[in-house]
């Protein structure tokens, strides 16, 4: 008699890890949705919810289509904007079935997954969905470091909010179960960060010339995914603020005047 047939072992998952995955949703126009979202949350694991601007909330019919979460919704967090949802998190993952006229950087929902795992080892990871009908708008997809996509069928794209939340929290959860152990590194930044870094530079190259003031759009999106692709860490940042500081045509006296110390590097920027 052949042996039976038993099932793989489960992996071993770091719930820890998992505790720092943030579920951001902007905007939910169904309360139905958003109990419907934190139901996929609980079953892979995931407690971390953050709700934008939601249309109706509280509301009855996200408790009835929680189904035993209501956990999670009680623990859920209201703000009034994506930055300060996220203001916390060293990556911001946003999702989007639509094309855009600027592309951010690509990856499905198996790579994102693999990279919110590797960052969420020590630091806050937050995976953003827009609204049911028209998703994140352009403004809130420039928050996040990187951009979302399903694949899915190009006759009928359309995804139902839960079912995309828990499409990428299953990948979540497994890749958690294949986590790699976290190397030393230097102290990361969050997306607030950043957000001042990015505010800096807009202020920095208006007040110069080299930015159009009115227009900032296109030139400013390049400018972050320039930097979030680099993924400065919080001495990198200081060290550019720094030389912004330097650099700074209303700051910064003449070369050779009396007093200017600015022909040397600015130790202060090395400050963490």
């Amino acid at each position: 008699m052949s042996d039976p047939v038993t099932a793989p072992s489960s992996p071993v998952f770091d719930e820890s890890c998992l505790a720092r995955l943030r579920i951001v949703l902007v905007g939910a126009q169904h309360p139905g949705n958003i109990g419907a979202a934190a139901r996929a949350m609980k079953v892979m694991g995931l407690h971390d919810l953050a709700l934008v601007a939601p249309e109706r909330y509280p509301d009855p019919e996200a408790l009835a289509r929680a189904s035993g979460a209501d956990d999670v919704l009680e623990a859920a967090r209201v703000y009034d904007t994506l930055e300060e949802a996220i203001g916390d998190c060293t990556l911001a993952i946003g999702a989007s079935a639509r094309r855009r006229h600027m592309h951010w950087p690509l990856v499905d929902a198996r790579s994102a997954a693999a990279r919110a795992i590797e960052l969420a080892q020590d630091q806050n990871v937050a995976l953003v969905f827009g609204r049911e009908r028209s998703g994140l708008e352009n403004a809130e997809l420039d928050l996040c470091q990187l951009h979302l996509q399903v694949p899915t069928n190009p006759e009928y794209r359309s995804l139902n909010l839960a079912a995309a939340v828990q499409v990428v929290a299953y990948e979540l959860r497994m890749a958690a179960g294949d986590a790699p152990e976290a190397e030393p590194a230097h102290e990361p930044v969050t997306t607030a960060d950043m957000e001042g870094l990015f505010g800096h530079w807009q202020d920095v190259l208006g007040a110069s010339g080299f930015l159009d003031t009115e227009n900032p759009g296109h030139l400013m999106r390049r400018l972050r995914r320039l930097f979030n692709r680099a993924a400065p860490d919080r001495i990198e940042v200081n060290i550019l603020r720094g030389a912004l500081r330097s650099l700074d045509p209303r700051r910064r006296p003449l070369r050779g005047a009396p007093g200017n110390d600015n022909d040397r590097e600015d130790d202060s920027a090395l400050d963490p």
